[in-house]
Parts: structure tokens; sequence; C-alpha cells
């Protein structure tokens, strides 16, 4: 089916038994975000809460919870999609494809003029108009700054270029109230450095003029998913988002200096006036932390609009795997077979949803380069994963980690401990590990020297192997002072506690210092390990790799926390022995981890208990 607007979506749900409602009454502070993730991790149908405090809008939870309904929602068109990115990665493939399964193809032509959205005078969102207070105020975690939108479809024109095709729909988080601004005429509007409305907004400040922007809610699911995809800045996502509904979207022009998608819930009309900014945040994210409260642009108001019977549809995030944990798979399991048309010499890419999706980036890459020679080492996976991260959303990778698909063809970097097994035993650290220094960092990521501002590693290894890596944690190994609970993790990879962090930002720790002299002094009692990780709860880091990924990778920065056995510096390259040591406690300076109200919890205990309104659902 394909869906004209959100409210086609939910009855055919409904109808297939995908969809709950619920008429218990449930609070946008904290409750209902405790309960959609709950769902999440349940996988419970959709969730429809039809008696929302504080609002007359309905709430829907957990519309992309599962893949099966996610794949569901775009079936009609999954396949026309899937056509379209296999004629790009390998077109003479797709060629004989389509000679041998003609009718495959045959949709082809309505879809790319589905790519093409149409102009109306007017649409069913623009029939009522609310405020913003009147919205759901969706406050997700205790100490999150206000209420927020958390399925937003923003969308700018190039103000040089105004239209569909210098269009950009992103989903950047929106901030309805909060002690920054005017209640029912401001809101906050957070966009990372390196998104799509970043260009606009600089063009509008270069011509001193405002920056008109449409902030819309609900419509065809299509519209949230093409919001979420990470097209280059030339492509439009709003194409995009007609091919995955499979018809032209419709864009109301009576609302305001831009067209409106005339089937979304809700729209929220106005502007971003200059450079005028305003406190935004805290918001419990994606990364299982806090973003901290940092001044970004304000949206002036002037209308927003519903349709009738709209539905608010909403996610929460922290620490993955989340809802959007689904968005991520599904857009991998499309986007798949481009990655070697994309990247050149590599071959698959996994941005690890355990460790907040850019933090870490594992793939798979070729290395061609000189193959006379007698030992290979890594040179063309260099350069390709400088090209990861010089593109794309792959930029914003903290920690790159790649290795030769010619090593092990049957290698792939969606098996974790696999992969860190492949990479340890290979690595020579005093060659392949590369640094880059004091560079632009993902705006969500805390460990850096400043906002927007880090380092990154990208660790690459090639050849034979060069360890057998250790299944058992070393006999007879002293630490210092504040050091314990040393223990092996996997093959390979000690993990241990280490004291609390107090140093201020952009230095390294002198304990850690004393701990990389300590192994070295006894390293040959670690002959198999590759890596030792320092937390504040080694019990924790090591009781799963979701959480020893999350710790590792969330609460380090390679610059400032990476140490090593006989540690040195030749001609600039920083190089170790065995082991490589990663200080991954939570510093003094980083965001604070995401806990739950107790209370809210037990509130949530009891409508998930039996004869609870969530019975079996929560």
């Amino acid at each position: 089916m394909m869906y004209r607007n959100l409210a086609a979506a939910v009855a055919d749900l409904e109808k297939t038994g995908q969809l709950v409602r619920i008429a218990e009454p449930v609070d946008p502070h904290l409750e209902i975000g405790v309960i959609q993730r709950r769902a999440y991790e349940r996988k419970a149908p959709a969730l429809l809460f039809t008696n929302v405090k504080g609002t007359p809008f309905p709430m829907l939870a957990n519309l992309f919870g599962t893949m099966e309904r996610t794949r569901f929602l775009f079936r009609s068109t999954l396949r026309t999609v899937e056509t379209l990115f296999r004629l790009k990665a390998d077109p003479p493939a797709a060629l004989r494809d389509a000679l041998r399964h003609p009718l495959r193809y045959g949709r082809l032509p309505f879809s790319l003029l589905a790519a093409l959205p149409k102009k109306v005078a007017s649409g069913p969102v623009t029939a009522n108009r609310t405020q913003l207070s009147s919205l759901p105020q969706l406050v997700s975690w205790p100490e999150d700054g206000g209420p927020y939108v958390t399925l937003p479809q923003v969308y700018t024109e190039h103000p040089a270029r105004p239209g569909f095709f210098q269009s950009n729909l992103g989903m950047y988080r929106v901030q309805l109230a909060g002690r920054g601004y005017a209640k029912d005429k401001e809101a906050g509007l957070h966009y990372q450095i390196h998104r799509g409305i970043g260009p606009h907004h600089a063009e509008a400040l270069a011509r001193g003029i405002d920056l008109p922007v449409v902030v819309s809610v609900g419509g065809p699911p299509a519209l949230a998913l093409a919001a979420l995809f990470p097209l280059p800045e030339n492509l439009p996502e709003i194409c995009l988002a007609g091919i995955l509904a499979g018809h032209r979207i419709p864009m109301a022009t009576n609302a305001g200096p831009l067209p409106v998608p005339a089937e979304c819930d809700f729209a929220i009309v106005g502007r971003v006036r200059g450079k005028h900014t305003a406190p935004e945040g805290p918001f419990g994210d994606h990364m299982g932390y806090y973003s901290l409260e940092h001044d970004f642009p304000v949206l002036t108001v002037d209308a927003v609009y519903h349709r009738p019977g709209a539905v608010w549809p909403f996610t929460t995030v922290g620490r993955p795997p989340q809802e959007d944990t689904v968005f991520g798979e599904f857009i991998h399991d499309l986007t798949a077979d481009l990655v070697p048309n994309v990247f050149a010499s590599v071959k698959e890419v996994h941005a690890v949803d355990a460790a907040g999706v850019h933090p870490l980036l594992l793939a798979v890459g070729r290395e061609r380069y000189v193959p006379f020679a007698g030992e290979r080492q890594p040179q063309e996976l260099i350069t390709g994963g400088l090209n990861l991260l010089g593109a794309t959303q792959t930029s914003l990778a903290k920690y790159v980690l790649m290795a030769a698909a010619e090593d092990d063809p049957a290698l792939t970097a969606r098996d974790i401990p696999a992969f860190f097994g492949h990479m340890l035993s290979r690595t020579d650290f005093s060659r392949d590990l590369h640094y880059i220094t004091r560079t632009t960092m993902d705006t969500l990521d805390y460990t850096g020297i400043s906002l927007n501002q880090g380092s990154k590693l990208l660790w690459a290894a090639a050849g034979g192997a060069k360890r057998t890596l250790a299944t058992e944690t070393p006999a007879g190994m002293t630490l210092p002072a504040g050091f314990g609970g040393l223990a092996l993790f996997a093959p390979g990879i000690l993990v241990c506690s280490g004291p609390a962090h107090g140093l201020p930002v952009d230095t390294q720790d002198p304990v850690m210092e004393r701990l990389a002299a300590c192994l070295t002094e006894q390293a040959g009692r670690l002959a198999g390990i590759g890596l030792v990780v320092v937390a504040d709860d080694a019990a924790f880091t090591g009781g799963s790799w979701n959480n020893f990924l999350w710790v590792t990778f969330t609460r380090s920065d390679p610059a400032t926390d990476l140490y090593g056995v006989n540690a040195r510096t030749v001609c600039k390259h920083w190089a170790c022995d065995a082991p490589l040591i990663i200080d991954a406690r939570l510093k003094a300076y980083q965001a604070p981890p995401l806990v739950m109200d107790a209370a809210v919890e037990k509130r949530v205990d009891a409508m998930g208990a039996k004869g609870g309104a969530l019975y079996g659902l929560v």
C-alpha cells in the first residue's frame, strides 16, 4: 500500500494487528517516553495514545519499532527503491537483470515521476491553526531543557537557488519551549554543523535575509525516512520521499514563503532571523548521554497548522539500541551495495549502533597496492579510510577500523567479535595507527577538546597474523594503585577499572601514564593481548559486547585517551607496542549518562502489570 498520509498508515497497521489504541491517560512528561522505549524493547506493536495530558492531539509511538513493521510500511515501493540503488551501484549488472526479469523494472518510469514534488494551492494540513503550547509537550529524560519534537521534518530551500531541487529535508531536533524562547513565538532549532540546512543558513546570513523554515510532523511515513537519509548535498530528500511513498509529494503553497507537505499532520512555519540564538538543551541523546546546553539558532514562529484528526508521531532516543536503530539498519540494507560505488577501495562499512553510531565505524576494504611486495601492509586501506573520513555522514566517525578483504574473504564488519579478533591479531601498533587531531567532530560527542572539535583515529590492518590472541587473563599481573578488576573480556582484550577521572579537558592523565609504564615493565606477560580498556566499572564494561562498545568508544578521544606499551613518537608518528591502552573512564568534563526517574519507572511498571492498560506491551 502506498500511504498518502499518516492516517492511512495507522488504519492499515490497526487492520493488520500491528497497532494498539491506548485510552488510558498518559503524561508526555517522562512517562510516555518510558513507555515508548519499553515498547521498542519488547518489539511491541505501534501504540496510539488517545488521551494525552495537556494536549488535544493523540500521540503515536513505536511506528518504526521493528524492522518487520518498517518493511511492511514500505512494502509497495521497497523493490523499486532497491532497484534504483542497484542501478546506481552496478549499472551493467542491473541491465543484465532487467533483460532477464523485465517485470521487476516496469515501475521505474512511474517512480522517477513520483520523485517530482507537485505544488498545490492548499492541503489538509492548513485547515486548522493552533499554537506551540497546545502541541504534545514531550519531555523524554529528567534533565531535558524542555519539550521537543523528536520526529521533525525540517524543510528549507537554498536562498540563492530556491525550489525543490536545491532543498533540504532533515531531521533536526526542535525545542518547543525553554528559558530562552518567547512562549508560542519561538522554538529552538538544533542542527549539527555538517547538515544540509547549514549551507542554506550560511547563504541567508551572507545575504542579510531571514531563512524561511517549515517543520512538518507526520504525513506519509516516507517523509520521516527521507529526512534521515544520508543523501549528498545536491540530491533533495523531498524527491526521495516521493519515490519511497510511491507518489508525488503534494506541497501546499498557502502557508508562507515555503511550500508545506500538504498531507502532513502538523506544520510549524517560521524563519531563522540572522544570527539570533538562544540556549538549547540539555537533551537526552542517542549516544546515551545528555547533549548539554549551547546556543543554537532560534526559529521565530509565524504560524502552527494541523490537519483534521491530526496525530503526533514521536520517538525517544537514549543509549542504543532504540527505535532509531531500526532506521539505521533499514537504510544500511538499502544502500549496502552503493558503498563500493561511493567509496573507492571500500567493500563494506558498519557504523556500530551500540557505540552510538558515529563514534565507531568498522570497514572492510581492499589492499591491492604493490602486490609484488613480500609482506603486505596497509596502504590502499589508508586511502580508503581517508575517503570515508572525507565524505557524507561517515566523515563523523571518530574511530575507523579497517581490515583488508584479501586477508579473509569471509570477513564482515557486521560480525563485531570476529572483526576485532581479526584486527588485533594483525595490527602492527608501531605502524598502523593514524591520528587526525584538532579536527571537526560530531556536535553530539563530548569526548573532544571542545564542542565540535576533537580527534580521529584511522586504524588499518593488513597482512598475516602477528600474534595469537590470548584466551585467558595473563597470570601474575600487577597494576598500579587505583587500578583493579583485570579480566579478559574477549580474545586479546583485557578490561580493568581505574580511579575516578578529575583532570581538565585536553589533558593526558599521569595516572594512565603510570599504568602504561607498569604494563611496559610486564610486556613479557602480555603476549597475545592487543587491547586494554580502562573503565570506571570493569564488571559492567565486560558484561557484554554492547556494554564494551558503548563505554569504550563513547567515553574516549583518540588523541587524549590512547596510551600504549613502550609508546614513542617517530618522525611525528605515534607508535607503541602491543597492547594499546584506551582510557574509557567517564571524564569530569564529559556529558552525564542518561538515568531515568525511579518514580516514573514505577508508574509505568504498574501500567504494564497484569490488569494494567499496557499489560504485555511494556
